[in-house]
């Protein structure tokens, strides 16, 4: 609608007269009626100037090109031109979120909703910008006084649903989407993140048609192919998640992670035979030592293989992959480069390599800690007293909002923890001081920690460790990926709606076994069935 196209670039007046000519023609338009209602809050300050619309225009055109450090530059430079122009502000505050600067965005944002408390689009935009320092409850009243000026907003829902869903309640935010989607039903954003919202709830189904029906509005929307990659992967559909996952690369988050050579990206098609292949990590150390399972099979197709990887891991995989050849990563030389032929993220490995997870299809462990640390850590746990040893880990140093269902609090242990003649070995990275002064007071037992040994760092002694314990309990993260991966028996309490679930574990090998819980069930269901398995493996 014109009328709104005027408004949200600030030209209230041309905005007003268009409400009302519709309004003469169809006087119960609904939405006239309500975007002029809107118009008659703003406060047309006759001392705000703006510059000549081409310039802002420019500015706008900038900003959708991605030159967002140009538009800085320029939007500063106006300020001090026209230090009351809400649109300058307004468009610097954007592009400050764009570019991950908050603090900056809240600045500049604050501004434009001090010199015009009526306009709609700067309280949503600043809104984002609390979101985004999880400043929630600010941010949450920020979008509601955006839709006091314009009900309209279907924007304004759409981010405070985000805002609500990224602090895991889950129900405000479905209820928030709704109301995006009764003002634009057809807004593919809201039917993605409506489809997040479901999957957190366990409503697999009826996330898969949001996901599909964001799609179906914009064929191209990269965010909501990898969503619905998430979700198949963890239901079981391997070669569909596969496919759809590849579009990260076109998502705002992925794009800053492509590495640039010259080479071609290895597309399954060409052979392999006698070339040369690069495999880059791109995510998390976790993924990386998931994804390492499947160089074997990379080896046994391509003349020579590279594996670039985090600098902490490379000590564990060279150990464990003799016929790759495993180095730090470089991209100051990408360009540069002619000692390989082809490459390939290591989330494309699957997709290329493993279509198809049997039991047959996992190994045994496929990591090789170093023998003179575990003989090392035997004997230091022997010093502790009688086994069995149970390395345990219930949080991980992410601890966001979004993430907190992955993990336990460490009072919903107390069915394990209380099974006697058990040695309970910390296998936890950071901030465990209080669990464990926690664990002796109300329980009684000590959960041993050895202070010398740096659990985030130190990957290859944390991976010797729990190749001398006897098993290992813990929540989703690296940890089940290490001890798997070594060959220690693991029980893995896991929220079934996390990304990656399935794919992620269940290739590491036959030693991992599962617990999943919904997004309803509490954890000491699932504990309960790991203390049953505990009490026959010491037994």
């Amino acid at each position: 609608m014109k009328a709104k196209s005027c408004a949200y670039k600030g030209e209230i007046i041309e905005a007003q007269k268009l409400y009302e000519t519709i309004l003469k023609k169809f006087s119960n338009n609904l939405r006239a009626q309500q975007g002029l209602a809107a118009l008659k809050k703003y406060n047309i300050n006759k001392n705000i100037q703006n510059p000549p619309q081409e310039v802002i225009d420019q500015l706008v055109n900038l900003y959708n090109q991605g030159q967002f450090a140009v538009v800085v530059d320029q939007a500063e430079a106006l300020i001090k031109q026209y230090p009351t122009s809400i649109l300058i502000w307004n468009i610097l505050g954007a592009t400050y979120i764009a570019l991950g600067f908050f603090v900056k965005a809240t600045e500049a944002l604050k501004k434009v909703t001090e010199l015009n408390p009526n306009y709609d689009i700067g309280f949503n935009n600043l809104g984002i910008a609390l979101k985004n320092q999880g400043r929630v409850d600010e941010a949450v009243e920020t979008f509601q006084k955006a839709l006091l000026i314009n009900p309209l907003s279907y924007e304004a829902f759409n981010n405070m649903g985000n805002t609500l869903q990224n602090n895991g309640k889950l129900d405000d935010a479905i209820k928030a989407y709704n109301e995006a989607l009764f003002i634009k039903p057809n807004h593919a954003h809201s039917h993605n993140n409506m489809g997040g919202a479901l999957e957190h709830k366990g409503k697999i189904e009826e996330a898969i048609v949001s996901y599909k029906k964001s799609i179906s509005l914009n064929p191209t929307y990269a965010d909501a192919h990898q969503n619905l990659g998430y979700l198949y992967l963890n239901n079981g559909k391997l070669k569909e998640g596969l496919d759809e996952i590849e579009w990260r690369w076109k998502t705002d988050i992925f794009l800053g992670q492509k590495r640039n050579f010259l080479q071609p990206l290895w597309d399954g098609k060409q052979s392999l035979n006698g070339k040369r292949i690069l495999i880059w990590h791109e995510q998390g150390v976790g993924d990386t030592i998931n994804w390492s399972s499947v160089l074997p099979l990379v080896t046994n197709r391509a003349g020579h293989c590279i594996l670039e990887c985090q600098e902490k891991l490379i000590p564990l995989l060279k150990r464990s992959f003799p016929n790759v050849e495993v180095k730090p990563e470089d991209r100051s030389r990408d360009l540069k480069r002619d000692d390989f032929d082809y490459h390939l993220p290591m989330g494309s490995l699957y997709k290329h390599f493993l279509q198809e997870i049997t039991d047959n299809s996992k190994p045994d462990a496929h990591l090789i800690p170093n023998p003179d640390r575990v003989n090392h850590w035997i004997g230091r746990l022997n010093l502790l007293g009688k086994g069995p040893f149970i390395g345990i880990s219930w949080k991980s140093a992410n601890m966001s909002p979004i993430r907190l269902p992955n993990y336990s609090c460490i009072s919903e242990w107390s069915q394990i923890l209380s099974i006697p003649d058990i040695t309970f070995i910390n296998l936890q990275s950071k901030d465990f001081a209080d669990d464990l002064a926690k664990v002796r007071e109300e329980l009684g037992v000590t959960i041993h920690n050895f202070d010398d040994l740096d659990q985030w760092n130190n990957i290859d002694d944390v991976a010797a460790l729990c190749s001398a314990i006897d098993m290992v309990i813990c929540n989703h993260g690296t940890l089940p990926l290490i001890s798997g991966g070594v060959g220690t028996v693991t029980k893995l309490a896991n929220w079934r709606q996390s990304s990656w679930n399935n794919i992620l574990h269940n290739p590491v090998g036959p030693s991992i076994d599962i617990f999943e819980r919904d997004t309803l069930e509490p954890w000491e269901d699932v504990f309960k069935l790991i203390s049953k398995d505990l009490v026959k493996f010491k037994n």
